[in-house]
């Protein structure tokens, strides 16, 4: 938590974050022309960032491109501003605000969180429906084989398609499958229209992946969900459903509590 506050308390790591705010998963070479600033400085200031998760960094052929996670402003969020006075925590209520909600010009969600488990563990989490149903309410039927079909259980509606499957499948490291079909049964089990529906079933299937990498006592987790259409719907949805979520996963980890359930429906999948 000190290192958040301390990377938030500088002028040019904020104008960073604002530049990966309105365009993620930018390049360091991006990052340098975007702001005006020297490719050391910049460096320097992305690793403070990073060492705080402020940022996460994915490889994409030869670059490396950055990524805002909101992983920290949540927990900060969670932990103090409905603790404390709200007035003198404003700017991260409001920076938490923005990063859940406005939308970003790339189109991919990447978001980093670090759990007090085991890669065995958090693998169960992931794929066990008696671990998935209480952070989740989905249940998941298949064999975690890659190119497996896998079809989805939510609140008593069955989603099956072909063309839901297993996209990788590592255990303990690295597990990817296609989202699931926007059918009408999922409409009726998160309370969505029929217009709303419409809207994002023409949309193409996009895909989630979970990157698991064991740091100690820890575990690094990095969820990818990309491959969506420029101006997406759908990403919209879930850009306020996997914060919670994934938060949710964690403390069912660290704890054996669950969270109160969102009042939002598209945690349930969208």
């Amino acid at each position: 938590m000190d290192e958040v506050f301390r990377a938030l308390a500088d002028a040019n790591r904020r104008r960073l974050l604002d530049s990966l705010h309105a365009r993620n998963g930018q390049s360091l070479r991006e990052l340098c022309t975007g702001l005006d600033m020297a490719r050391q400085s910049v460096s320097k200031h992305l690793a403070v960032l990073e060492a705080a998760n402020l940022v996460t960094t994915l490889r994409r052929g030869r670059e490396k491109l950055h990524h805002l996670n909101a992983a920290p402003i949540n927990a900060i969020a969670e932990r103090w501003i409905d603790k404390y006075d709200r007035e003198r925590v404003r700017a991260l209520a409001d920076l938490k605000t923005a990063l859940e909600a406005n939308p970003m010009e790339h189109n991919e969600f990447v978001y980093t969180t670090y759990i007090k488990t085991t890669p065995q563990r958090l693998w169960q989490a992931l794929t066990d429906p008696a671990f998935t149903r209480r952070y989740w309410g989905v249940a998941f039927e298949t064999d975690w084989r890659a190119g497996s079909t896998m079809s989805w259980e939510l609140n008593g509606a069955r989603i099956a398609d072909p063309a839901q499957v297993v996209l990788e499948s590592e255990p303990y490291r690295r597990l990817s499958y296609t989202w699931h079909s926007i059918t009408p049964e999922f409409a009726e089990a998160v309370g969505v229209s029929d217009e709303l529906r419409a809207t994002i079933a023409a949309e193409r299937r996009s895909q989630v992946s979970f990157e698991i990498e064991p740091l100690g006592q820890t575990v690094k987790l990095t969820v990818i969900h990309g491959d969506f259409e420029p101006g997406s719907t759908v990403l919209d949805m879930i850009r306020g459903g996997w914060p919670h979520l994934l938060s949710g996963l964690k403390t069912l980890l660290e704890t054996g509590e669950t969270l109160p359930a969102s009042e939002d429906p598209v945690p349930q999948g969208a």
